[in-house]
């Protein structure tokens, strides 16, 4: 995956969420809402409300927003069922598609995911369609910039903690772990006071595809635009290389 920039990838997000920030904290507050109907709303016995919460302050949610929907998950916790979802497609040429969502209407984001694709040229698949061709990782950026510790040394803090890898790269390391490892490696870092410019689970694609259409490039992008808007969805991955 060498030459693919991740904290670049990373920048170019928070960018875009800039831009739409209640859409972020929408996304975020299901995610508390989900974590604390499994686990509870005290974070230190609910290690995936820990890791909302440090996704949260990461986007720049406001501490008193997160206090508000931890309360508020905790307070209604026989109203709303969000569901995971999970869906699989392809966009031009062959481009892997994989759309996560949270959902209190299957049918009603199922038909709106299928219209995505289908505005973009694209294609929902089967269950398993395309997810092989990724990995599921716990994957930690950390910006060169916001590091005083050389490689050697964030590797060797990393490793301890429980990570499987440790990727340098132009402008920042990437610490990978398998997602049941990801917790333990993230509040490790958290507690030698490294600062992460991303940390979550993610599905990392084992190979890219290049387009160079620019009928595929306007197609792939409308498809992710309009997931990007749909309300429902948390998170969309893809192999196109950017």
């Amino acid at each position: 995956m060498s030459g693919h920039s991740k904290f670049a990838n990373i920048k170019h997000k928070k960018e875009k969420n800039d831009a739409a920030k209640g859409k972020i904290f929408t996304i975020i507050g299901r995610e508390i809402a989900v974590a604390v109907k499994e686990g509870g709303p005290d974070p230190e016995n609910n290690s995936r409300l820990r890791d909302v919460i440090a996704k949260a302050k990461s986007n720049n949610m406001p501490n008193d927003t997160i206090e508000r929907g931890i309360k508020k998950a905790a307070g209604d916790m026989g109203s709303v069922n969000y569901e995971s979802v999970t869906y699989e497609g392809y966009g031009p040429s062959g481009t892997a598609i994989i759309v996560k969502a949270l959902t209190d209407n299957k049918n009603r984001t199922a038909a709106n995911v299928r219209n995505c694709f289908t505005k973009g040229h694209g294609s929902i698949g089967t269950q398993g369609c395309v997810s092989y061709m990724f990995d599921e990782k716990g994957q930690i950026i950390v910006a060169k910039e916001d590091c005083d510790l050389d490689a050697d040394d964030l590797m060797m803090m990393a490793l301890d903690a429980g990570a499987e890898d440790f990727n340098e790269e132009e402008d920042s390391f990437e610490i990978l772990t398998a997602p049941e490892d990801f917790s333990a490696v993230r509040e490790a870092l958290e507690k030698e006071n490294i600062k992460m410019a991303d940390a979550e689970v993610t599905m990392l694609p084992q190979t890219y595809v290049t387009l160079d259409d620019e009928e595929d490039i306007t197609c792939i992008n409308r498809i992710l635009d309009l997931l990007d808007e749909d309300d429902d969805v948390q998170e969309v991955f893809h192999n196109w290389d950017e």
